[in-house]
């Protein structure tokens, strides 16, 4: 099918150009950081279904199909299901393709939404919005997503991102959010309960020149127990509740 919706963003994350900027050990070391958060997220929850919402780049589903979640993902269109074709288990996933701002399930039809690698890089405010309520209609009682903070190294975008193309080539643009604006998302549809997860003190930019998971710990490591990461750390994920969820 080809892409016809309203927002396709997720397109681009779910081609291999895209997986190669997570290649190597820093790429490991960002995706292993952020499978063990969003896993802290979910331990409380025991149904093990989620619907993965512009997930093609298997960022997340590889881990969690692993540990025995059963995993519906979407795509704005039939090639960002290619990658699960090929590295999950027949078994284990669903696809679909379909409108991220229209999703196709009746509300509250999976415990858990997710959406990582999409919100950042959907540009216009309207979209953003429909995005994050879409989210939470079609969960019972967790979404889950990230973004980059503007309290954060992101402060120097301008100047970061033209040191990020010379090192990664095949970066692009996002956008910045800060904490005030997501929870006024989530609040309007509901979800009051929120936690804020920030990943890193330091660049991602920094880390992808190191190359070395070791030297990666060993830098952040003081950042999160003095309480820097937790402050102006990023990127952030954000795993908002129902607040009907006691």
């Amino acid at each position: 099918m080809t892409a016809s919706f309203p927002e396709t963003a997720d397109i681009e994350t779910s081609s291999a150009d895209y997986a190669s900027r997570f290649a190597g050990a820093a790429g490991r070391f960002f995706l292993e950081t952020q499978t063990g958060m969003v896993l802290s997220c979910l331990d409380p929850i025991p149904d093990k279904r989620v619907l993965d919402v512009g997930g093609g780049h298997c960022q997340l589903a590889a881990p969690l199909t692993a540990q025995g979640y059963r995993v519906t993902m979407t795509g704005s269109a039939d090639i960002c299901g290619e990658r699960a074709a090929a590295r999950l288990p027949a078994d284990s996933f669903t696809y679909r393709t379909c409108d991220s701002l229209a999703l196709p399930f009746a509300d509250r039809s999976f415990p858990v939404a997710l959406s990582f690698r999409l919100l950042p890089h959907v540009e216009s405010p309207e979209h953003q919005n429909r995005l994050v309520g879409e989210l939470c209609r079609v969960a019972e009682r967790m979404v889950i997503l990230d973004y980059p903070d503007i309290r954060s190294f992101n402060m120097l975008y301008s100047l970061l991102f033209r040191l990020k193309k010379r090192v990664e080539g095949n970066t692009r643009s996002y956008i910045l959010f800060n904490r005030r604006q997501i929870a006024t998302a989530f609040a309007a549809h509901g979800f009051g309960q929120i936690r804020f997860l920030p990943q890193f003190f330091w660049p991602m930019v920094l880390h992808r020149k190191l190359q070395s998971a070791a030297l990666s710990r060993l830098i952040e490591k003081p950042c999160r127990l003095s309480g820097l990461t937790g402050l102006f750390g990023s990127p952030v994920i954000v795993c908002a509740t129902r607040n009907s969820d006691i």
